[in-house]
């Protein structure tokens, strides 16, 4: 009889033990380790700050918020690309309790209302424009009282909650703009000194919210997961880990911050090792990162597959010395295997690694090592993180299946979220009664250990890192007039990994177009989530029993793009 194989379960080492401190603790202990080390470099900015001077300024922030009359609990929304501000907008919400709220900055003017709104925002830091993207003016378009109203005294229909609005300012550069307040004003008047942030920081504990980030809902609406100092910190410190940190590396972040790859991977795991954080621009641009990574000698570099391809791509690529670079992290939606080698090859990068997760669980579950052989660091997302356990179940019967089969991945432990946001019913979805999270992924498990993400069970969509869910572009597109039915779905793509593609049926008598289509959702909804393909038809495939199979329209469209799905590590 041949031997049973064995099951997918796996638990991690237990050693190092867990950090049971709050962010601000350990952070200030580390600020006291490493006191003259550079911990953050804005590239863009022109700003240095060391460990000291990036605490003293945390604690100048925290002691302004404080004095806005903010209180522990409260959540502060931060709208913004990669800054030196966004840092310390981290370290000081940390240290007197605040719940900070990431926004995506691709959000548009519904997004930012629903998101600002479901968790009862007090206060929002934002950038006043990026590119074409007017931060300041859709926030006027929602809240156009704010116009006469002072500083700290917001009322808005549209923004029942928000009292403060602040934004990111060059100190003497810009008008003044009425009803928001200056960051450099906010912070000016923060006293490092002041008794009161370590009084409230005593009062915290560790399994306290401390951020909140906003994933897509299979149901039409963005769901905040909840994250604790437990969850984000020792997530952070672990991953360093992998990745072998120490004081003396230099860490490059194009990765946005408003992801947990920014701010878990990049800067919590830079400060749990007393690494340096340098940010080469507010949003990706290759050339800038190249700089970078040569002008701060930089030993690490994070990226998605499509960063690294533009890298590696663009026309100046060989002016560039990488040679300090030597590990990092590559992650947010599977690698193809021929980039990996590249990256390996010819940007130093021998001790690269994989990184698997989500939002929800802060986010690592696996990563690849500095010691993972190439092969298996190509073809997995390597294995489970310490003090954390996982295993792939039998989607139907909730059964472990044996080591080789594919089923849902589970994960248990430490990084599991605090649950979404006053939402219970989707939270007890997710986590099960023994606190299992239940992924959506579907993965398998070698004989050593090592883990396979090879689809999904939900229906969503990876477009660059960004996680998109079909059915929030489905209802979004449903209230157009002209619209009756809408589909849509995931195509593979050679950039961006997978790009979306929207089937429309017109109501009886309507004419419409791709442009039509297009110029509804232009500036309501973020440009990640418009539809790159639209096709209109008269009727979807469906099973007898009237279901829509989805994976015909994709297959229709493969065919049609004469696409295919790309081999991936």
């Amino acid at each position: 009889m041949a031997p049973q194989a064995e099951p997918s379960y796996a638990r991690g080492a237990t050693q190092p033990p867990l950090i049971e401190q709050t962010l601000g603790a350990f952070f200030d202990d580390m600020a006291a380790r490493v006191p003259e080390r550079e911990a953050l470099v804005s590239v863009h900015q022109q700003r240095r700050y060391t460990y000291r001077q990036l605490q003293a300024e945390a604690n100048r922030l925290a002691s302004a918020l404080l004095g806005l009359g903010l209180k522990p609990g409260e959540r502060v929304g931060i709208w913004s690309h990669n800054n030196a501000e966004w840092v310390l907008m981290q370290l000081a919400t940390a240290k007197v309790g605040l719940v900070l709220v990431n926004i995506n900055p691709a959000y548009r003017t519904s997004e930012v209302e629903y998101a600002l709104n479901k968790v009862g925002c007090v206060a929002l830091v934002t950038m006043p424009r990026f590119k074409t993207s007017d931060y300041i003016g859709m926030l006027r378009e929602l809240a156009p009282e704010w116009a006469s109203q002072p500083p700290g005294q917001l009322s808005a229909d549209k923004l029942p909650g928000l009292k403060h609005a602040i934004w990111i300012d060059v100190p003497g550069e810009g008008a003044d703009q009425p009803g928001f307040q200056r960051f450099s004003e906010l912070l000016a008047a923060g006293d490092a000194q002041d008794p009161r942030v370590p009084h409230v920081a005593k009062l915290l504990h560790n399994t306290d919210p401390i951020n909140i980030q906003f994933t897509s809902g299979t149901t039409g609406f963005p769901k905040g997961a909840t994250l604790t100092h437990r969850n984000i910190l020792n997530n952070g410190f672990f991953i360093g880990e992998c990745m072998k940190l120490t004081p003396e590396d230099r860490l490059c972040i194009p990765v946005p911050m408003y992801h947990c790859f920014g701010m878990v991977l990049g800067t919590l795991a830079c400060l749990t090792h007393g690494s340096t954080i340098v940010f080469p621009n507010d949003g990706f641009d290759p050339l800038l990162t190249l700089q970078a990574v040569q002008a701060e000698r930089c030993t690490a570099l994070h990226g998605v597959p499509t960063m690294f391809i533009a890298e590696l791509d663009h026309p100046r690529f060989a002016e560039f010395d990488l040679s300090s670079l030597r590990t990092g992290i590559m992650a947010g939606t599977a690698c193809p295997i021929e980039v990996m080698r590249r990256v390996v090859d010819r940007m130093f990068l021998s001790q690269i690694t994989i990184a698997y997760g989500m939002t929800e669980t802060s986010p690592v579950s696996c990563q690849s090592s500095t010691e993972t052989p190439l092969e298996k660091r190509v073809t997995t997302v390597g294995t489970v993180q310490p003090h954390l356990e996982i295993k792939i179940v039998d989607p139907d019967s909730g059964q472990t299946v044996p080591r080789g089969e594919r089923g849902e991945f589970c994960t248990r432990g430490y990084s599991v979220m605090h649950g979404y946001w006053g939402d219970e019913a989707r939270t007890r979805e997710a986590i099960d009664a023994e606190g299992w999270m239940h992924t959506g992924d579907l993965a398998t498990m070698d004989a050593e250990g090592y883990v396979n993400i090879v689809g999904r069970i939900k229906d969503m969509v990876i477009r660059g890192g960004e996680n998109v869910y079909p059915r929030e572009i489905e209802e979004f597109l449903y209230s157009h007039p002209q619209v009756q039915d809408v589909q849509v779905v995931g195509v593979p793509d050679a950039k961006f990994g997978e790009e979306l593609c929207a089937w429309v049926v017109a109501k009886p008598g309507q004419s419409l177009s791709e442009d039509d289509i297009r110029a509804f959702c232009k500036g309501r909804i973020a440009h990640y989530k418009v539809p790159r393909y639209i096709r209109f038809v008269a009727e979807f495939p469906m099973t007898v029993t009237g279901k829509i199979q989805k994976f015909k329209i994709r297959e229709a469209m493969i065919e049609e793009l004469g696409v295919s799905e790309q081999k991936t590590a």
